[in-house]
């Protein structure tokens, strides 16, 4: 994970110089237009604080997922299958897909898929060989691929045939819930130029390395290798090579990105703008310094700062909140060598549950824009996949529960009121005499709101006996330092961490929770592991039916795998009003190529 301590000051220095100029008189104005559109012009995207694009490779590997990461991905690498939840409901955005829908056989266990007419840059044409050169990668560099789950894709995939050049079958160990393949494991596969990038070395020859599974394992490692050299990416020849409507033309040491037109994509969506760049910021106030200088054109507007939303439209923004199919959650890390026992027990996870105050910490601290979240399935939105249960909160506020359960398994406090372990026949196995409940959450930096959500959870524990620390980080290193560990390594000192303030999760089409909460899953950080919820999680990928949904939102919302918290928006957004095209999709999605002005 690149790390660059001296962007705080830059990024300050630039946000005090725009912010100084607005306050001079001299803000960028915003807004007018013509009504109609026009072609080309650059468009300014701001990124969440303290955010950095960090991976560019297809296939991302643990602590790389994040989702602008895939936004900026995605724009020049065109996924099988895309979704949007634009219209109110989550469907497949065919213009976003790179394939037209799949067949599948009567008896569920083929898929037959039919690539469209792209073409990479190179003038080569998008084939099936560029499908299969994807999956045997993601086979033999699963153990570190982010998105993977034991038993799932690829693991699901028995046999690959490519009919002709453009269409491909997929032959499937059993039968499963189709929307579920499509929406969440077909969605997974990037077609990506197998042409161009099927070698071992940078000065290594290309050939069809990648169909033996050791030369495919190289392969993987070399690409790898090449996205973890972040200085290169504007220059690496490799990935000049796209099929998306965009092509990456810069991309600086602090992580801003520079998008421009691809001028050989030959789909259905091609971009309108000839430019994008991705602004990064050391914290929501230089964003919003920025913003209100006019530097921003499509940003975001802190709470804190929504009492000037008359201002911001009289510049020529609009103001609208950006709501998110998500969740947001902390997790716990069940391996932790201090804690992990500590965690394990479900009545230390509820007692802390029960301090977490939620309609405090939407109220005053999101100003009323996020929503509360009691489980593993999103609850501000579409309500389709959400149990009675998780609905009705199964731990609600209440400090004296919280207390009861604590001090009813062993916990009596010390002289300075954190907790310990004083019988450990009570506390749980594992759990040695004197253990201390003092745990330490790492978390993002550059936001007010988590700022105040974690003084928020910090003063309810501290009233239960348990004493919490904050350790604030820039995103992508809680993210690279916040995953799946042993009890032995080094890296698994961490015990909690947060990566909510745009959402924790943002889910494909169907809300399922395999990559999640599955044991062993690439994204399930802290380790968590329960046979029966791995049960509920298979039958909702089998089954049409919406019941083992419902048993899996219950069950987990009361086994809690993790702290649930409210759920933010991703962002309340302000966009100049002479920017058109933009669509603030519940997914996360951003489809930059369909923005346009209209002065």
């Amino acid at each position: 994970m690149a790390r660059h301590p001296w962007r705080t000051a830059l990024g300050v220095t630039l946000a005090s110089v725009l912010a100084l100029s607005g306050c001079a008189g001299s803000q960028e104005q915003h807004g007018g237009g013509s009504g109609a559109p026009r072609a080309g012009g650059t468009a300014r995207f701001a990124l969440p604080p303290s955010a950095t694009p960090n991976w560019i490779m297809p296939i991302s590997i643990p602590g790389y997922g994040a989702s602008y990461n895939g936004v900026i991905r995605s724009t020049m690498f065109v996924p099988l299958y895309n979704y949007d939840g634009n219209s109110g409901s989550v469907t497949v955005d065919d213009p976003g897909s790179a394939a037209d829908p799949p067949r599948y056989s009567a008896d569920g266990k083929t898929v037959t898929i039919t690539l469209k007419p792209l073409t990479w840059s190179t003038g080569d044409p998008v084939t099936s060989r560029d499908v299969e050169f994807w999956l045997n990668l993601v086979r033999a560099g699963k153990d570190n691929w982010g998105k993977y789950s034991e038993g799932l894709m690829p693991d699901n995939i028995k046999a690959f045939h490519a009919v002709d050049e453009h269409t491909f079958t997929l032959t499937l160990d059993k039968a499963y819930n189709p929307d579920w393949f499509t929406a969440n494991q077909l969605s997974l596969v990037v077609p990506m130029p197998q042409r161009a990038w099927d070698r071992t070395s940078a000065s290594g020859p290309i050939g069809d390395h990648d169909r033996d599974p050791a030369g495919a394992k190289q392969v993987f490692d070399f690409l790898v290798g090449q996205a973890k050299s972040l200085g290169t990416y504007a220059t690496n020849p490799l990935w000049k090579v796209v099929n998306g409507p965009f092509t990456l033309s810069g991309f600086t040491a602090t992580g801003e990105v520079t998008l421009t037109k691809n001028p050989k994509y030959t789909g259905p969506d091609a971009a309108k703008l000839d430019t994008v760049k991705f602004l990064t910021f050391t914290s929501s106030s230089a964003e919003y310094n920025v913003l209100r200088a006019g530097g921003v054109d499509y940003g975001y507007v802190p709470t804190s700062n929504l009492g000037q939303r008359a201002k911001l439209e009289a510049q020529g923004y609009r103001v609208e909140p950006w709501n998110g199919w998500s969740i947001t959650y902390s997790p716990y890390n069940f391996n932790n060598p201090r804690l992990g026992k500590v965690f394990a027990q479900l009545y230390v996870r509820q007692a802390l549950q029960h301090a977490v105050d939620q309609d405090a910490i939407t109220s005053v601290i999101w100003r009323g824009s996020a929503r509360v979240g009691y489980g593993p399935v999103p609850q501000d939105n579409d309500t389709k996949y959400l149990s009675q249960r998780q609905k009705t909160n199964p731990y609600p506020f209440d400090l004296d529960a919280a207390r009861k359960l604590l001090s009813g398994h062993g916990w009596k406090p010390g002289p300075d009121g954190v907790l310990a372990c004083s019988a450990p026949r009570l506390c749980g196995e594992g759990i040695a005499a004197g253990t201390r409940l003092s745990l330490t959450m790492l978390t993002e930096s550059g936001s007010d709101e988590t700022d105040g959500t974690m003084q928020e959870l910090r003063s309810e524990f501290s009233r239960i006996g348990v004493e919490m620390k904050v350790n604030a980080q820039p995103l992508n290193t809680v993210l690279a330092n916040g995953t799946a560990c042993e009890p032995s390594d080094a890296s698994c000192s961490w015990q909690l961490s947060y990566f909510g303030t745009q959402g924790s999760w943002y889910f494909p089409a169907n809300p399922s929770g395999e990559q999640l909460f599955a044991t062993g899953a690439g994204t399930n950080f802290g380790s968590y592991s329960d046979k029966h919820a791995d049960e509920l999680m298979s039958a909702t990928n089998l089954s049409a039916s919406d019941q083992p949904m419902f048993d899996y939102s219950a069950y987990l919302a009361e086994q809690l795998p993790v702290l649930w918290l409210p759920n933010p928006p991703y962002q309340v957004s302000a966009i100049d009003t002479a920017l058109h095209g933009i669509s603030q999709d519940p997914l996360a999605g951003l489809a930059p190529q369909r923005w346009f002005w209209t002065r």
